[in-house]
């Protein structure tokens, strides 16, 4: 199983080896990392929470659980298999090498909110007549119950609020990956609007990790320089000599005029 977070960006086109063009989604990965290991004996099942974007303030509780990993602004959990939680570890940083070219995956995301919305556009009623006797009753929905029962039943189709709600695309494939942007290319539309985090999911494959780069390597693989101890004797030394001896000339002084 491979996942990870991305942020949606805009549709644009690739181009195949015959010439054909592609309608693809960008979507931009922010750095995935795994804040919390949920297992079978503490928890009673087995889980992956990965936290991305970043939100200046948060709340006491979420601090004391995040520690000094992050401030991230979503926070998301998996079900994952036991097999796949023993190779990795709080803190690590999911890799977006964990996807390649030609993959199949499934992308969730919460679609775009369309605001109080009639039957016509909800869903998609085909209207009543426009002429015949018909007055401004074009896009009404028309009797919602029978009329000796007087009431309306459950799970009818009526206007209301659309949109916002979380959606699932299954069958998407990754056409390209371009990891020195950060961005995964995936062949068709993405459920959700500019800027709203989307999970791809593939139930094929295993998670890779993020490599430090060669200067983090050599920042952890340098030694810290050692603390030098102060020597409190000797720089005390001076200041307590002549104390004493400024004691014992009083004292000299004070037997001679007796």
């Amino acid at each position: 199983m491979k996942l990870i977070l991305a942020e949606k960006r805009e549709m644009t086109q690739k181009y195949a080896p015959d010439g054909s063009v592609i309608p693809v989604t960008k979507l931009s990965v922010a750095p995935c990392v795994i804040t919390q290991i949920k297992t079978e004996a503490k928890d009673g099942y087995v889980a992956l929470q990965i936290g991305c974007g970043f939100k200046k303030n948060l709340s006491k509780s979420i601090k004391g659980h995040l520690k000094n990993l992050g401030s991230f602004r979503y926070l998301k959990e998996f079900i994952i298999e036991p097999s796949l939680a023993s190779d990795l570890k709080t803190g690590d940083v999911i890799d977006i090498d964990t996807f390649t070219p030609g993959d199949n995956v499934q992308v969730t995301g919460v679609s775009k909110g369309r605001g109080f919305q009639g039957v016509v556009r909800r869903y998609h009623f085909h209207g009543h007549p426009a002429s015949h006797g018909h007055k401004d009753q074009l896009r009404h929905s028309g009797a919602i119950g029978a009329g000796g029962v007087q009431n309306v039943s459950k799970g009818k189709r009526m206007s209301g609020r659309m949109g916002t709600d979380q959606v699932t695309v299954k069958n998407l494939k990754i056409i390209e990956v371009d990891a020195q942007n950060q961005e995964l290319f995936v062949k068709g539309a993405v459920p959700g609007a500019k800027g709203g985090l989307t999970v791809v999911v593939s139930l094929a494959g295993q998670i890779k990790l993020k490599k430090p780069t060669a200067a983090e390597e050599k920042k952890l693989s340098v030694a810290p320089e050692a603390v030098k101890p102060v020597d409190r004797v000797a720089s005390s030394q001076p200041e307590t000599q002549p104390a004493a001896a400024e004691v014992s000339q009083k004292s000299i002084t004070e037997a001679e005029k007796q």
